[in-house]
């Protein structure tokens, strides 16, 4: 249940010497030392530098904004997580399929559907060279659920009674009642207690994990630099080193990948410019289908908005399928709520609505208020994005409404929407797996900034179902819950849906071993090896 990203992180301080916190920083003594040896092979000759091998280069992944912290206890854009799952490790992880499988929990006992024992692999290190232990996993989840946690992800944790770690390799949760997504909230990543207490506020930008890769360089808007862990309790990474660039404009991606300048891209190009991708030799296109969800939000508050005739309004005025089809060429499904068609928790009969500009201007016009409608939408930069909203502001103007568009750069637009300083705006959540993900979207106790219910929506018969959906362990249960809130969700359209998009990865023909992950997860890259061809 991932977004996409905003900070207020400092600017590395590149006055610094050598490493800071374990990332790399130049210093003006370190400048002239190489000054000074840059002169030696004037003096001697100016032999050539020995040619750099192109299997062992960094391996360069092309992204359109940076992450805005890397604590995995605080990280909830989609860039954020992304990374952080490189430098950190959780309890358990989600493989490719989706399955819960050991992380750095070797294995588990559930007891009674309220006591989780879990054993931690032994010999696990951080990347300081600190021994991971059982008092690192019980301060990772207290210090998420402690009231003054400014966590998103807060309220998943509240259910736990006490933690307790019988020794240094064992931890045990005793939950207060059965909470059926408990198991896949502890793929959320493990920090060590020495650094998260010292560092502190630090520590979002100099994070110490225990995962395959750790950071060396962050320059702010630019590049994030991780070097492969040498200590990794799974074996060295094969690319020894991963640049994430930081780079806004779709052409400068596309012209970049077509340089031979990025290794590789995911969802980073408008699917009008995949076919010019296709006809490059050396690279490769995989797609497949996704599990995120693009919405159009709505912030209830508004008197108009607060209408549920205008929302309806809205929601017949969107032509979808002519989005799909003209500007994203199809590599998308609409969307009928959060969860996808093929999700074991989907409910098929619910409330729809076809494109019927005449249904909406009769709503309209219903609502009592004065035509046309004046709202504001926010979107970020992303051309795509910004095309989107174009199409919908068109279409909304001829059933009544006039759309403002603003478009702001990353950070301004993602914290406007967390603070919920917005009327209309588009985003995706990815990683859709866990029904649950609903509880964090509707229920009244989510809203923000406690939680992600960013419009403010309330019902008591939906926070009723969301409870019921996550206190028992019954599937059949669940999947009741589940559908009752469905179809409430869709009768009262605190989100308009639009389409559940496809993911489109490209990458150099010579990097072997990536997965394609339906949340978009680049995981993978720990086992990314270049071939020669």
């Amino acid at each position: 249940m991932r977004e996409r990203k905003g900070s207020n992180r400092p600017e590395p301080d590149r006055r610094r010497s050598a490493l800071v916190g374990g990332v790399s920083f130049i210093a003006p003594s370190f400048i002239t030392c190489c000054l000074a040896l840059a002169i030696v092979p004037l003096i001697s000759g100016c032999r050539s530098p020995a040619p750099v091998d192109p299997l062992s280069a960094p391996l360069v992944v092309a992204i359109e904004t940076g992450p805005t912290l890397l604590d995995p206890r605080l990280a909830s854009d989609a860039y954020s997580e992304r990374i952080a799952q490189l430098i950190f490790n959780g309890l358990v992880q989600l493989d490719a399929d989706g399955k819960i499988v050991p992380d750095l929990a070797e294995g588990w006992e559930i007891e009674n559907e309220r006591i989780y024992t879990f054993r931690l692999r032994r010999g696990v290190r951080f990347h300081d060279g600190t021994g991971l232990t059982s008092d690192d996993v019980r301060y990772t989840f207290e210090s998420l659920r402690s009231p003054l946690s400014a966590s998103p992800f807060r309220k998943d944790f509240e259910v736990i009674d006490r933690i307790e770690t019988p020794d240094p390799f064992t931890v045990r949760f005793r939950l207060r009642r059965p909470h059926a997504p408990f198991l896949l909230d502890l793929t959320r990543g493990i920090v060590p207690r020495h650094a998260a207490e010292s560092e502190r506020r630090d520590f979002a930008s100099r994070p110490i994990g225990t995962g395959p890769f750790m950071l060396t360089r962050w320059l702010q808007d630019q590049s994030i630099e991780l070097t492969a862990n040498a200590g990794y309790f799974e074996g060295t990474p094969h690319i020894s080193k991963v640049v994430f660039r930081i780079i806004p404009e779709e052409g400068t991606r596309l012209m970049e990948l077509l340089a031979d300048s990025v290794d590789l891209l995911e969802n980073g190009l408008s699917p009008d410019l995949i076919d010019r991708v296709r006809q490059n030799p050396s690279l490769v296109v995989q797609s497949g289908n996704g599990n995120a969800y693009t919405y159009l939000g709505l912030n209830l508050t508004h008197p108009a908005l607060g209408n549920i005739r205008v929302r309806k309004a809205i929601a017949y005025g969107i032509n979808r399928e002519g989005i799909i089809r003209d500007i994203l060429r199809g590599s998308a499904q609409r969307a009928t709520g959060v969860l996808p068609p093929d999700h074991w928790a989907y409910e098929g009969d619910l409330q729809t609505f076809p494109y019927d500009p005449v249904r909406a201007k009769q709503l309209l016009k219903e609502s009592g208020f004065p035509l046309p409608l004046r709202l504001s939408y926010k979107t970020s930069q992303n051309e795509l994005a910004r095309r989107i909203a174009e199409a919908i502001q068109q279409q909304l103007s001829e059933i009544g409404i006039q759309v403002e568009l603003r478009s702001y750069e990353w950070a301004t637009f993602y914290d406007d929407i967390k603070s919920g300083r917005f009327q209309l705006y588009t985003l995706s959540w990815v990683g859709v797996n866990e029904p649950d993900i609903l509880f964090g979207l509707f229920h009244s106790e989510s809203i923000s900034p406690a939680g992600l219910n960013r419009g403010r929506y309330r019902n008591p018969r939906t926070d009723r179902w969301l409870e019921e959906g996550r206190s028992t362990t019954d599937p059949a249960m669940r999947a009741k819950a589940y559908r009752a809130v469905q179809k409430q969700i869709a009768d009262d359209l605190p989100y308009v849906s639009l389409w559940h998009p496809k993911n489109v990865v490209i990458l150099k023909r010579n990097l072997k071993g990536f997965i394609l992950y339906p949340g978009g997860d680049l995981i993978s890259l720990k086992n990314v090896r270049r071939v020669r061809e």
